[in-house]
């Protein structure tokens, strides 16, 4: 099929882009990537009558560190994150999370704020955006703000952005201890919306302890979830098969999913248990096989 008629605009600075928002409202929709705008439009599941294009706007691509984080331009490709490996010590999950996204067609053009800013519950950015406590850093006719990764997420295909704001970049903490993550995925074919995504960021301290836990959920509740009492059970704590066990039937807890054609409720939440566990004793073989013998 083919989208509706629309006006597109092509802007080259981020005021330019949030005056057409104003202009147009709800009516306007931003795009860099488009890998799940456009799909919309071609099935008229949306119709905007404007695209506000964010793609010739300097400053927007790219990815820089500094003593606070790590800052992901809102027109950074999942592709060069996939390739970024002076972040894999550091944010280990993002290398880890970038390659389960779509295809390489998709990563070649599609973006991380994009994804979030689409905000599809079963989207693989949405559950590592939360494991890393992340934030968005957003500007609109009012100036700027920082929206934090437990209140960006309202509901399905819903953020807490207003309709004249956009993302210009996405904001990582810098850990404090010694990061490990992985991100597990059950997908039905390569490429394919995830039937279950498990993000898991953990920073160690020297003596083997997690002193800070992430886990984030993809596709088990009409948003990206967070297991807060499954990271809670973390901290202070040495890895065990025990403790993976306790803290993987936490995290199945916190899942809300709903029955479909990928899978029944109960099939979904039990795969959470399942990836909780194998991904935290993955973690826990690499952390200690980091540690002296002595320890």
């Amino acid at each position: 099929m083919f989208p509706a008629p629309f006006e597109y605009l092509a802007v080259r600075s981020v005021e330019e882009a949030i005056d057409a928002l104003a202009r147009h409202g709800y009516d306007a929709k931003v795009i860099a990537g488009g890998q799940s705008l456009l799909p919309m439009m071609k099935l008229r599941v949306a119709a905007p009558s404007v695209l506000v294009d964010l793609n010739r706007v300097e400053g927007l691509s790219g990815w820089q560190e500094d003593a606070q984080g790590l800052r992901i331009g809102a027109t950074t490709r999942h592709a060069a994150l996939e390739r970024a490996r002076p972040l894999a010590e550091r944010y280990p999950l993002i290398l880890a999370t970038a390659p389960w996204i779509a295809d390489p067609l998709v990563r070649n053009r599609g973006t991380m704020a994009g994804s979030l800013a689409h905000a599809d519950p079963a989207a693989d950015w949405g559950a590592a955006f939360l494991a890393l406590r992340g934030q968005v850093e957003v500007q609109g006719p009012q100036g700027t703000r920082s929206i934090g990764a437990d209140d960006f997420f309202v509901d399905i295909f819903t953020t807490s952005l207003a309709a004249d704001e956009i993302i210009t970049a996405v904001r990582l903490p810098r850990p404090v201890g010694h990061p490990e993550a992985t991100y597990l995925k059950l997908e039905r074919k390569v490429g394919d919306f995830a039937v279950v995504g498990v993000a898991l960021n953990l920073e160690v301290d020297p003596e083997g302890r997690v002193a800070q836990a992430g886990i984030g959920l993809a596709a088990v509740g009409p948003k990206p979830l967070r297991a807060p009492q499954a990271e809670a059970a973390l901290i202070g704590q040495r890895l065990s098969f025990n403790l993976a066990r306790e803290v993987a039937a936490l995290a199945a807890e916190a899942a809300d999913p709903t029955s479909d054609q990928r899978g029944s409720a109960a099939f979904k939440r039990d795969m959470v248990r399942v990836f909780v566990q194998r991904g935290l004793e993955s973690l826990r073989q690499r952390i200690e096989g980091r540690q002296p013998a002595s320890a």
